[in-house]
């Protein structure tokens, strides 16, 4: 399979997808968008947490 093919092939298979309408589209990118914010927030204060029990830990044991 050829590189010419498979470009056409996905051209076929694009065409053929039911793409959404723009009134559904933009909601559901919206809450994409803030659920990533919100887990990146969580992550972030996850990180910051584990930092600070790393720090605590280290000069509980004597560590630098």
């Amino acid at each position: 399979m050829g590189l010419k093919s498979y470009a056409k092939g996905v051209v076929k298979e694009g065409k053929r997808v039911r793409w959404p309408k723009r009134d559904v589209l933009i909601p559901s990118v919206v809450v994409v968008v803030i659920i990533a914010a919100i887990t990146g927030l969580i992550l972030f204060a996850e990180d910051v947490a584990g930092a600070q029990i790393i720090k605590i830990l280290q000069s509980a044991f004597g560590g630098k």
